[in-house]
């Protein structure tokens, strides 16, 4: 265990990642060979853990590593345990060994010293990461990762919809608006605190605040918020009575929107994975006329991460772990629509020839957007929290 904290070096922050030496990097192996990692992740979603499973046999047969997914219905779930193991004294042999994190979770374990790291600069295959064209891959939602966490996928909020019912997509506010109005019941969203019903929040939020005023949203929340969201309660205030179960009832989460859309109740479904829709159609869970569609303003944009609380029992291992999920075999496949369909964190053109061509044979699917346009980093991880509980205020369970 204290090999590894000999290895990882002490980064800024920024995206300067050198390469490890092999020999050091051979003993993380030795040490994680044996170690079963637990890794807590978001299992809602059976593409998903099928690709996790497919990660676990691969990392078990090439490096004695047993990789466990414990399926979360909320990463909060993880972060509450490691928070109450460090309560309770447990400073060592934790539960968790590797957490599928990012946002407001992240700033929680960061702010309380419940994260292992530096650690991600001392994985051979940092430097393959595409840290100066995606940003967002060293900045979590306004924090620097400063080698805490590990980016593993890239996201961008998109919607989808039925072009057989939705000949021309809205693709700004006052667009869906007009549409969800001419429409009643055809458009809903999944219900805060779920993170892509938050999101739908922040993405309009973004839209309707002026260029000046989004600025503010990189900094902590303050007295200002109800000037600044009020365009956003005013939007919704106008859109819920016109919505599914006129906006008094939201789907669960964003499968459960799928579904609704699948089975035609509404005409519009949303994701922060472009390639979701074309995955659904090509398992059958879509029809073939979904599309995917990017607001022209501007879309939400992100990157996901992998965490390693400090009391980790398998530190070593979730190492192993994390170095394989950023692979150009792991990222290819994962970004294969077929199977995730989850943007790659790696540059792409840098990687050796074989590698480029894993990813020059994937293909677009049917209801993936063509164009990418502008993105728009997170907000500061207290503007979640707060929106959540003003919605919660505004339209909770009445």
């Amino acid at each position: 265990m204290l090999l590894v904290a000999r290895l990882a070096p002490a980064v800024a922050g920024d995206a300067t990642v050198t390469p490890v030496p092999a020999a050091a990097w051979a003993m993380v192996e030795e040490e994680a060979r044996g170690q079963t990692v637990y890794f807590n992740a978001w299992g809602g979603d059976e593409a998903i853990n099928r690709y996790v499973a497919w990660a676990a046999q691969v990392i078990k047969a090439r490096h004695g590593v047993i990789l466990q997914h414990v399926p979360l219905a909320d990463t909060a779930e993880a972060v509450s345990r490691v928070l109450a193991e460090k309560a309770a004294g447990r400073t060592r042999d934790g539960s968790v060994d590797l957490i599928w994190i990012n946002g407001e979770n992240f700033a929680s374990l960061r702010q309380a010293g419940l994260l292992s790291g530096p650690w991600v600069a001392a994985l051979p295959n940092a430097p393959l990461l595409d840290t100066h064209g995606n940003p967002t891959t060293v900045v979590d939602m306004t924090l620097p990762t400063a080698g805490y966490e590990l980016a593993w996928g890239s996201a961008r909020y998109t919607l989808f919809y039925d072009s057989q019912v939705v000949l021309v997509p809205p693709r700004d506010p006052a667009g869906l608006l007009a549409w969800i109005r001419a429409h009643p019941g055809r458009f809903t969203y999944p219900q805060p605190p779920n993170f892509l019903g938050t999101s739908f929040l922040k993405q309009l939020l973004f839209l309707l605040s002026p260029e000046l005023a989004r600025a503010r949203f990189a900094a902590p929340v303050g007295a200002d918020f109800d000037a600044l969201t009020q365009p956003l309660w005013a939007w919704l205030d106008s859109a819920h009575p016109h919505m599914w179960r006129t906006g008094r009832i939201f789907p669960a989460s964003g499968p459960a929107q799928r579904r609704l859309l699948g089975d035609g109740e509404v005409d519009f479904a949303m994701g922060f994975n472009p390639a979701e829709a074309s995955r659904a159609i090509s398992r059958g869970e879509l029809p073939g006329s979904i599309r995917g569609v990017f607001f022209s303003g501007g879309t939400l944009t992100n990157s996901h991460f992998l965490a390693i609380p400090f009391n980790a029992r398998a530190k070593a291992g979730a190492m192993v772990v994390a170095n394989f999920l950023i692979s150009p075999e792991a990222q290819a496949r994962k970004a294969d629509e077929r199977i995730w369909g989850d943007p790659t964190v790696l540059l792409v053109s840098t990687l050796a020839p074989g590698d480029v061509a894993r990813f020059a044979t994937l293909r677009r699917g049917p209801a993936t957007p063509e164009s990418v346009g502008r993105g728009f980093a997170e907000p500061h991880p207290s503007w979640i929290r707060a929106l959540e509980k003003a919605w919660n205020r505004r339209y909770g369970v009445r």
